[in-house]
């Protein structure tokens, strides 16, 4: 009986040793790395190399892997040097975190393997080590450009940004409604339009029914009154998307295709506390990403558009201002600045003059407020007060861009909507919209970020930004394609 338990024991024994797999080592990013709370720890990191310093007692490697502006400084025996070893190639390299003798930085990984997982040619490389290349340089290679400082930087920003405009809505209550991409809905105007419609329909003959969806359909310019066809069962929504306009410009400040950000909030009574709501959703993202991303910030600021740093601060600290469209107009009437576009009331503001309304309140950003009738879509808010006639919409001007946020109260008077309507000739085509007054309506507002004026500072498509005639490369450099508060961020 004791040789067969012993036996048994045995067998077991080693049936554990073969089911037992062998310890891998915990994979860190270069971020995680470079906090330094593993030292002393065997990891392994995955990247790509920054640089390579080969000398008789060690091999020094700078690796980055995209998760912070900073590269983890490798150190390793000059025999695992090898000739695939150059800058851009991408290497998984295991050994120990050790505490760093040199001044500039905490950490650094004592390596015992290193294995070269892509060769890259440094000859063939279009960007070069320790060389600081120039904006047009790197529009050349839109496939490539990720790899910079610049547009690496540019990325982890946007990304934050995102996940901060989620978190601001998640906290104050909002739904997240995804409104559609293909519509039948131009917005009244909101942009230029592209129309969808099926390859070679048009070829098919068939008169009885012209169009795909049966009815002509477009790529979204808003998503605005779908969500606001939500905001009759939810007291707050927003949608954050894709969005498309056809404005053949080679502007800066617009793209083909891009995200926006917008939002519809019911229950809410005057243009104060729709103001409210922009000034904090301004200001806790901006807050946030500078929180998040202080290194990628400081490159934009040190070596992009240096000097805007205390401006930004200041918009932080300081309650933003509010005056009517109308005081604007007495403001440029009676400056001293000769402006290229005319100043009357009844005209929109241009970019001159929301700059110039912004410096002088002093450089902090500036609500209007309350504009001319005609100026303004026929869901705004009939404020009805002759002889001016305005509706209760707002503008965000700010420091270095001018508009950034647009909003107004809707119109939630059925009568006074249906006769706007019937003067535009728009009543039989939004019909459901006046229905939307009959069901439980409520007075209820809408804002977003000015997208279609400023389309380039903000949500830009992917990393190969959309502009007309220049296919999937960018003809200007949009240093902030995140969100309206990117540009203030970086430049």
């Amino acid at each position: 009986m004791l040789l067969v338990r012993l036996a048994s024991e045995v067998v077991t024994r080693s049936r554990r040793c073969y089911c037992q797999k062998e310890k891998s080592l915990r994979k860190l990013r270069i971020c995680e790395a470079l906090c330094g709370h593993d030292l002393g720890e065997k990891v392994k990191i995955q990247g790509w190399v920054r640089s390579v310093r080969s000398q008789k007692k060690a091999l020094f490697l700078d690796v980055n892997d995209g998760s912070s502006l900073r590269s983890l400084q490798v150190v390793a025996d000059p025999g695992l040097a090898h000739r695939r070893l150059t800058f851009g190639s991408a290497v998984e390299i295991s050994g120990s975190l050790e505490k760093s003798l040199h001044e500039k930085q905490n950490v650094e990984l004592q390596a015992t393997e290193v294995l070269v997982v892509g060769e890259c040619d440094p000859l063939n490389f279009p960007f070069k080590v320790k060389e600081r290349h120039g904006l047009e340089y790197i529009r050349q290679f839109p496939h490539l450009r990720c790899k910079t400082n610049t547009f690496s930087s540019l990325l982890r920003v946007r990304s934050a940004a995102t996940s901060a405009i989620h978190s601001f809505f998640k906290e104050n209550g909002f739904v997240h409604i995804h409104t559609p991409i293909i519509t039948s809905n131009d917005c009244e105007g909101a942009g230029e339009i592209f129309h969808v419609e099926h390859e070679g329909r048009g070829n098919k003959g068939d008169q009885d029914e012209p169009y795909f969806f049966s009815v002509p359909a477009f790529l979204t310019v808003s998503g605005q009154l779908h969500l606001e066809v939500m905001a009759g069962a939810f007291p707050c929504v927003y949608t954050f998307g894709p969005t498309f306009r056809a404005e053949n410009s080679q502007s800066r400040r617009h793209l083909a295709e891009f995200y926006m950000v917008e939002a519809e909030i019911s229950f809410i009574r005057s243009l104060e506390d729709l103001m409210v709501v922009m000034e904090n959703l301004f200001k806790a993202t901006t807050e946030r990403i500078l929180a998040e991303c202080p290194h990628d910030i400081e490159l934009y600021h040190k070596h992009v558009a240096p000097g805007h740093r205390d401006s930004l601060l200041s918009m932080l600290k300081n309650k933003f201002k509010v005056i009517t469209y109308t005081e604007a107009i007495n403001i440029l009437t009676h400056s001293s600045q000769s402006f290229a576009f005319k100043v009357e009331w009844g005209n929109d503001l241009q970019t001159e003059h929301e700059n110039y309304l912004v410096k002088h309140c002093g450089n902090v950003p500036v609500f209007v407020i309350n504009y001319p009738y005609e100026l303004k879509p026929f869901y705004a808010r009939d404020n009805s007060d002759q002889p001016e006639h305005t509706v209760a919409a707002v503008d965000l001007l700010v420091p270095g861009i001018g508009e950034l946020f647009g909003g107004s109260l809707r119109e939630e008077q059925q009568e006074m909507l249906r006769a706007r309507l019937a003067r535009a000739g728009m009543e039989d085509a939004y019909q459901w919209y006046l229905e939307l007054r009959q069901f439980g309506s409520v007075p209820h507002d809408f804002l977003t970020p000015v997208f279609c004026k400023g389309g380039s500072y903000v949500l830009s498509n992917l990393l190969f930004n959309t502009v007309p005639n220049q296919g999937n490369s960018i003809k200007y450099f949009i240093c902030c394609v995140m969100v309206c508060y990117i540009y203030i961020l970086l430049t």
